[in-house]
């Protein structure tokens, strides 16, 4: 899968108005307050707290007052799915390395070298927080709903179990069978109902078949209908 990144330092004001990307956004408070909304739920982001904005999510900024200093990664990265929505408290070690590739980036002749290493860092450096109090790798928390948004942005591509189970950090045996535990059907089953509920909004949005089966993937305007009439609607 093609992967891009992109790390930046932000300073961040006044709302610009609601809006969502196809990518992972992770924000990490380096000073000030950012106030952000995901979906309708309000949060902030002080120096030392950091948040995951997943891909297709609707989200708002505002700072107040001399505003807020955030260092930013934007990526496609699939791993980053499998990461809590907000870094555990108490994570030293993800905000000691945010403010060293801030350094970095400041510095010309070491900007390339953080963005090439420091997204893979940052990683590194979240999951052993969110996963510190997790003895048993089977049991992994499976955030289904981030899940779900990381596929919605790839209906292009021809998704597997293993790509499903890659992003949870699981095994694809673990996956398939977290899936039949949890949400109660196969995972390819469970992916089918996640592709065709997405075309089913669409098409209550006004879309045209044609351009309602190019966006979520089926091969044709007359594999979607059939797909749509043997879940009677």
């Amino acid at each position: 899968m093609h992967t891009a990144h992109e790390l930046s330092l932000r300073t961040y004001g006044p709302s610009h108005g609601s809006h969502a990307h196809d990518h992972f956004q992770v924000l990490i408070g380096l000073d000030g307050v950012l106030e952000i909304e995901v979906e309708g739920r309000g949060a902030g982001i002080g120096a030392g707290e950091a948040q995951v904005v997943a891909p297709g999510n609707r989200h708002d900024f505002e700072a107040r007052g001399e505003g807020s200093v955030c260092l930013v990664l934007d990526t496609t990265h699939a791993p980053w799915a499998r990461c809590a929505e907000r870094a555990p408290a108490g994570a030293p070690q993800l905000h000691a390395l945010a403010r060293y590739l801030v350094q970095c980036i400041k510095q010309p002749q070491h900007a390339a070298l953080a963005l090439q290493y420091g997204p893979a860092l940052l990683l590194e450096a979240w999951r052993p927080a969110a996963s510190s109090s997790m003895t048993d790798t089977r049991r992994r928390r499976i955030d289904w709903q981030a899940l779900a948004a990381w596929a919605r942005t790839r209906w292009h591509e021809p998704l597997t179990v293993s790509d499903l189970a890659e992003v949870a950090c699981l095994s694809p045996s673990q996956f398939a069978q977290r899936c039949r535990e949890e949400q109660g059907v196969s995972a390819m089953q469970w992916l089918r109902g996640l592709r065709l509920s997405h075309a089913r909004e669409l098409r209550m949005d006004g879309m045209g078949v044609a351009e309602t089966a190019r966006r979520t993937g089926y091969r044709s305007p007359s594999a979607l209908t059939a797909a749509l009439r043997r879940r009677g609607i």
